[in-house]
């Protein structure tokens, strides 16, 4: 197998999830340890000691508990998650700021609206032990790097979604240039003033979670503004898939990994052959075409997270972010093309 580094998988991640079993505490399990993918003007994500899990085995119990009874999950996430995986995202963190020893959760996609328009939304507010309040944006994005595109090597535009709608270049503008001062906005603090909170003494942080997976067997620069520590992968097209495959040692085993569900690894019992994942690599690059992301991880314990995509995959480049015109509200710009990430 090529050089390994998994995504957010580290020795105490391991540790606590596996004993985990049921998906929706190993996905808050990955969503305590998995680092922020980019730099950032604001602060990332909050901090295991923020949340008031710091403590390794307090942490340990915490997680257990809500695999005991998963129910105590259901009025953030719903009976069933839902398939977008920004959604389900948001409602795991919904559960975490609210059920964690340390934080509150005071409110959640606070709609802006002005002259009958909807400017966007304030993500989450939530209090911190101190009853401080902080205002989150969170994402949770999965780009496959391009060795050609607009730009240097290093542009973020060259590193898109899997399904070619979004960039690392567009995601990162809209979150510095309208989703976090959208709080500032005169409408969004006449808002946050109606529910009792003081748009003065609000802080921000924003948290953008996910990998990124660079092509296979070629070197390619990580994007500006990556994080050194950000999660990452590989991809590769399916006519490179025998190859890949002929590289992996004996008794290599992979498994699906299917949205929402993107976040943590599956448990064991899913992981199959490469013989019996290859056949249902065949029927779907037979059918439907879309890409797919997997893990494997080979009998010496080294693991690897891969997206399989389609021979002509990218079908379609996604414009990088438009700059606005003197006077012109960018929230407006960037709201009327990307819409809510």
């Amino acid at each position: 197998m090529t050089q390994v580094l998994f995504d957010a998988t580290t020795p105490a991640l391991e540790d606590e999830w596996a004993s985990l079993h049921h998906p929706w505490v190993r996905d808050l399990a990955w969503l305590l340890h998995a680092p922020d993918i980019i730099e950032s003007d604001y602060p990332g994500r909050p901090t295991l000691e923020a949340l008031g899990l710091g403590d390794a085995a307090c942490r340990k119990a915490w997680l257990h508990a809500f695999d005991a009874e998963p129910q105590r999950l259901v009025p953030y996430i719903g009976a069933t998650p839902p398939r977008r995986l920004g959604h389900y995202h948001e409602r795991l963190w919904h559960a975490l700021l609210d059920l964690a020893p340390a934080t509150r959760l005071l409110a959640t996609n606070i709609a802006i609206h002005e002259a009958n328009r909807t400017l966007g939304e304030l993500d989450v507010i939530y209090a911190d032990a101190q009853g401080r309040h902080t205002h989150l944006e969170l994402a949770i994005k999965y780009y496959l790097g391009l060795r050609q595109g607009p730009g240097d090597e290093r542009h973020p535009a060259r590193w898109i979604g899997p399904g070619c709608a979004d960039s690392l270049a567009r995601k990162h503008y809209h979150t510095r240039h309208h989703q976090l001062p959208l709080a500032h906005h005169p409408r969004s603090m006449a808002r946050l003033n109606s529910l009792g909170i003081d748009p003065s003494l609000l802080q921000q942080r924003a948290a953008m979670l996910g990998m990124l997976f660079y092509p296979w067997s070629v070197t390619l620069a990580a994007p500006h503004p990556a994080r050194i520590t950000a999660a990452h992968g590989d991809w590769l097209t399916w006519q490179d898939w025998p190859i890949l495959r002929d590289h992996l040692p004996t008794g290599t085993m992979g498994a699906p990994l299917h949205k929402p569900h993107w976040l943590a690894l599956p448990g064991g019992e899913t992981y199959r052959t490469l013989e019996r994942l290859e056949a249902e690599l065949e029927a779907h690059f037979t059918d439907t075409g879309t890409p797919r992301q997997y893990h494997l991880q080979a009998p010496d314990g080294t693991q690897r997270r891969f997206f399989i995509v389609p021979d002509d995959w990218p079908r379609r480049l996604p414009l990088p972010p438009i700059t606005p015109t003197p006077g012109r509200k960018s929230h407006h710009v960037e709201d009327r093309r990307t819409g809510r990430a």
